[in-house]
């Protein structure tokens, strides 16, 4: 008779536990059959990957993996949240970003949201990409500032803009107790942006008066997104907040704010990207870390972290911008698992301008469904305990660290602004992710992976202030390169009625040249080159006459590596004597006669498609 275990299954207890020995055999067993021969740790070693920040994810993770006590939530470090209930109780909050110029208009808009879902609102206010001080009373009109946070963004305005607040909180009778949100203040984080020297003095006396008459209102807010939006790593983007926030803390204590009170003042901003794994260990590394700051300053108790993540803007796409509602989704389920307090999706539209209300309409939806359909809230840190994430938040807190103590041997945040170490840092960074970008070891899917050359563009109204603010960090997109490309053909196509064009010399039967025939039409179409593969097939005879009637200026040979060596140089021969400008062979480098250039996975395509937009004068 089988007797079960205590809890009924018996499952696979009959079994030996494998040793992690006998994973590793196997593993080198598949890895021979692609043709690498590696044994013992190698093999596993060969499945890794390094990413950005020296870090490298495995391929396996195991009870080994150990990692620092995450301890609980609500206790120091905060690795697992800031609060104990997490956000279990009611989910996070869903915060709204609004950066509308008319008052009427604004108001129309922050009605809709919350009567839909929104539970705070995030206003740019002041500026040219923001509703005047002077509107902000109409733009709140109806909505119920005792029950909905807001937070504000005025940037060189916010003695007026608070000042307006205040009053509005006044005039419509909310007692203090009850007032919740931000001020926005943020003078390093503007620094960031504009390069402009930061004043300190603003922000802390709105500092000092929330913590005295107000004490749900933060009047600091550490803004990472600007050094996300440089080009930053996930650790850099850590660093530089923590940098910011250490110099804040000494700001305020320095005026006679206790480190319990000064820490209370400051909330932390994030980007969350569809990493969705980085995501989750960026904000509990985020915690620990500013527990660990806290725990420093004295004050160990007051190190709970209020994080506020929003969805990239950096991986936003201009092109097939419908994916951006798959990669918010993901950033919004990293965010939430992640243990963010405040959760703001932007619009899918959000890199043509101004979102329409379907767009708006989608970004708050996607807490919704995360919370009310998948309940992601309803246990606290779901990632905890996974030795993946554990190991992950790990390693990117003392990356973090790394990056935040050069920063303070450099003499603090504003002079590492000051005298160009920061943007030094994010530039070699983003240098080396456009490598990536450029080769599609990193794909933006609809950009650089299966564009739409076809699909109608979509428009929306130009948002206030675009461009922002220059003589700052730069701000980059991951598809900044390839928009360039896409632009050129645009122009192209509006000059002379079509885009420029790329004939496929596919040669002998369809088995043997449709993969590379679809790589090569994926990789062209990427620079907004429409590929043109008719007729199905050619050979040294009929190639010539087949691209003069495509009307491309170059070609491209796909097929199998045997096929090649048996009529590449002919086609190849022939395609120049039709007038081929360039002559390309879908396939890894040899000596094949004619053929000027090769593509394959991995070759530089913006390079590539640079060059032949060059060469058929596509301005």
């Amino acid at each position: 008779m089988t007797v079960l275990p205590a809890d009924g299954l018996s499952l696979a207890a009959e079994f030996p536990d494998p040793a992690h020995e006998q994973w590793q055999s196997l593993v080198e067993g598949v890895l021979r059959k692609s043709g690498k021969d590696v044994a013992g740790s190698a093999a596993e070693e060969a499945l890794s990957t390094t990413v950005e920040d020296g870090l490298i994810t495995r391929p396996l993770y195991t009870s080994r993996d150990d990692a620092p006590d995450a301890g609980y939530p609500g206790f120091a470090p905060f690795t697992r949240g800031s609060k104990a209930a997490g956000n279990a109780a009611g989910g996070w909050d869903v915060r709204q970003q609004h950066s509308l110029t008319d008052p009427a208009r604004l108001n129309e808009a922050v009605l809709a949201d919350l009567e839909n879902g929104v539970t705070s609102l995030w206003l740019t206010v002041g500026g040219t990409s923001g509703v005047p001080v002077s509107g902000l009373a109409r733009a709140l009109e109806g909505v119920h500032l005792d029950l909905a946070p807001l937070a504000i963004d005025a940037g060189g305005e916010l003695d007026a803009a608070a000042t307006e607040l205040l009053r509005l909180y006044q005039v419509r009778g909310v007692a203090p107790a009850s007032v919740h949100g931000g001020l926005g203040a943020d003078p390093l984080g503007q620094a960031a942006r504009s390069g402009d020297a930061p004043d300190l003095t603003a922000a802390v006396h709105w500092a000092k008066r929330c913590a005295k008459e107000y004490p749900g209102l933060r009047a600091l807010t550490v803004d990472a997104l600007p050094y996300h939006e440089a080009g930053g790593s996930a650790a850099q983007e850590l660093g530089s907040s923590l940098a910011t926030g250490v110099a804040y803390l000494r700001a305020l204590t320095g005026t006679g704010l206790s480190i319990e009170a000064a820490c209370a003042q400051v909330e932390f901003r994030y980007a969350a990207t569809a990493d969705q794994f980085l995501t989750i260990a960026k904000l509990r590394a985020a915690r620990r870390l500013w527990a660990r700051v806290a725990e420093v300053c004295g004050a160990p108790g007051a190190g709970a972290q209020r994080q506020h993540a929003v969805t990239s803007p950096v991986m936003m796409t201009r092109r097939d911008p419908w994916v951006n509602m798959l990669r918010t989704t993901l950033a919004c389920l990293g965010a939430g698992v992640g243990g963010a307090d405040s959760v703001t999706v932007l619009p899918f539209d959000h890199a043509l301008g101004l979102p329409d209300a379907f767009a708006r309409r989608i970004a708050r939806n996607t807490s919704t469904i995360l919370l009310e359909e998948s309940h992601l809230a309803r246990v606290i840190d779901p990632a905890g305990g996974s030795w993946y994430v554990e190991r992950l938040t790990s390693e990117l807190a003392d990356a973090a660290w790394a990056f935040f103590q050069e920063i303070e041997r450099a003499g603090g945040q504003a002079s590492a602004l000051g005298s160009g170490l920061v943007g030094e840092r994010l530039a070699a960074t983003w240098a080396a992710r456009s490598k990536d970008l450029a080769r599609r070891k990193e794909p933006i899917t609809g950009v650089s992976e299966f564009p739409q050359l076809a699909e109608r563009p979509v428009e929306r109204e130009t948002a206030p202030g675009a461009g922002g603010a220059s003589g700052g960090l730069p701000v980059v997109r991951r598809d900044e390169a390839f928009e360039a490309l896409r632009a050129r053909s645009d122009a192209h196509l509006a000059a002379t009625g079509s885009r420029p064009r790329v004939f496929l010399a596919a040669i002998g039967p369809t088995s043997a040249h449709t993969g590379r025939a679809t790589f090569a039409a994926n990789l062209f179409q990427a620079g907004g080159i429409e590929p043109v593969h008719d007729p199905v097939s050619v050979d040294a005879s009929t190639a010539a006459g087949a691209f003069a009637a495509s009307g491309a200026g170059v070609a491209v040979l796909c097929s199998s590596d045997t096929l090649y060596a048996e009529q590449a140089g002919a086609v190849a021969s022939a395609l120049r004597a039709a007038g081929a400008q360039r002559v390309f062979l879908a396939g890894r480098p040899a000596e094949y006669p004619d053929v000027d250039a090769y593509v394959f996975a991995g070759c530089d395509v913006v390079a590539v498609l640079s060059s032949v937009l060059d060469r058929m004068g596509v301005a």
